[in-house]
């Protein structure tokens, strides 16, 4: 699953073959249709291993707080450090779908948003402005998140400090 995921990440899913997984897995090519019956089930298991991972994250980042911002914070700043984490995973869980089989982009885009149903709940808690449109706001924050793995140089900023900076950019204040 490292494997595939790492050659997904740096070739793509198009560029990827199940030799190349298996030859750098150290496995038979064949070997592989033991274990995933096509390419696309291997896609869709290691992309359910990625929001699985992230999921985790989030669920520990949560436990214990009740007020939103704190919460929203929290989840925030697990979803980045798992997706800075392990940079093959984040370049399988941020690419763009577009592309894929339709049956599969179905099935990982289910997969995503079941992971994102739980940002859907953290916004809809937030005493945000009337009128604000909740579900834009949302994707505003995820897109910002999701876009760092593909400016991300460890050193300067560290995730949780980037995750803070974009839950505050997007937060209401009061004067």
């Amino acid at each position: 699953m490292a494997v595939s995921a790492r050659l997904f990440a740096r070739g793509g899913f198009d560029a990827t073959s199940m030799r190349d997984i298996a030859g750098q897995a150290g496995m038979l090519a064949g070997s592989m249709y033991y274990h995933f019956p096509s390419k696309n089930d291997l896609i869709a298991a290691v992309y359910e291993e990625g929001v699985a991972e992230i999921d985790s994250a989030v669920d520990t980042a949560l436990a214990g707080l009740d007020e939103p911002w704190p919460r929203l914070e929290a989840a925030c700043v697990a979803h980045l450090k798992a997706l800075l984490a392990d940079s093959a995973h984040a370049a399988v869980m941020t690419a763009d779908l577009s592309r894929l089989d339709p049956r599969l982009r179905r099935r990982l885009v289910t997969m995503r948003d079941g992971y994102e149903r739980r940002f859907v709940e953290l916004v809809a808690a937030l005493p945000l402005a009337p009128g604000t449109d909740r579900a834009l706001w949302r994707l505003q924050l995820l897109g910002a998140l999701n876009w760092t793995p593909t400016w991300y140089r460890p050193g300067k900023k560290s995730p949780a400090a980037i995750a803070r900076a974009v839950v505050g950019s997007l937060r209401p204040h009061i004067t």
